[in-house]
């Protein structure tokens, strides 16, 4: 049993905002260099997915941190500016076609070990969003469900992985504007599925992904 393991609040309920309750309790067990990872990307269509580490000073907070999905543009932007500039950290990032030629979850682990693995800082344990643990990582780790509306490690992970994702999409729209990749961020919205219905998929659109969806209110196939 890794010292201190079974004594992180596994079971505990998610607060309004993530908090360092997990990084407290690891540091207490004599881990020092703990590291947040997340990834984002998942469900999109097109683009590459994006996965994130960070490792925060102890004592470190920002208020309003929390899962990327749930914040402003302005205030990711923002808070990664902070994280970017006071914290360990780095991403990385498996493109459309080796999410083709494995799959989205190997795809994930995959960007999340690079993540790690281009830290300038060797981590002595990984706080993991969601349920998958790391094939060949590092160090121990721990998974958790909600992770990034539980862990400030792991909701800075996920505000610098949300904001490096919207900024490669950004210039992917320049490229395919019509696909309106700058306000969807590729994933599979209506003027998404528009576009590929006249044009087809691009280079990177994920051709192993379903590329059509039926909109039975109209009783239509995309």
């Amino acid at each position: 049993m890794l010292p201190g393991f079974a004594r992180l609040p596994l079971d505990s309920p998610i607060p309004d905002y993530p908090d360092d309750t997990f990084e407290r309790v690891l540091r207490a067990a004599r881990y020092i260099g703990i590291a947040g990872v997340d990834e984002v990307g998942r469900g999109c269509l097109a683009g590459p997915v994006v996965a994130a580490a960070a490792m925060l000073p102890e004592g470190w907070a920002l208020d309003g941190l929390t899962d990327s999905k749930q914040m402003s543009e302005e205030a990711r932007l923002h808070a990664a500016d902070r994280i970017q500039s006071e914290t360990v950290w780095a991403v990385g990032i498996c493109s459309p076609a080796e999410i083709d030629r494995w799959n989205i979850l190997r795809a994930s682990l995959e960007a999340m070990n690079r993540a790690i693995k281009g830290l300038a800082v060797s981590p002595d344990f990984l706080l993991v969003d969601g349920n998958q643990t790391l094939p060949g990582a590092p160090c121990p780790q721990q998974t958790l469900v909600k992770g990034d509306g539980r862990s400030i490690s792991i909701a800075a992970a996920s505000v610098l992985a949300k904001v490096e994702r919207d900024r490669i999409m950004a210039e992917l729209d320049a490229e395919h504007p019509e696909f309106g990749w700058a306000s969807n961020v590729g994933y599979p919205t209506a003027d998404h599925f528009e576009a590929l219905t006249r044009l087809g998929p691009t280079p990177h659109h994920r051709k192993t992904f379903r590329l059509r969806v039926e909109d039975t209110s109209q009783g239509t196939l995309f």
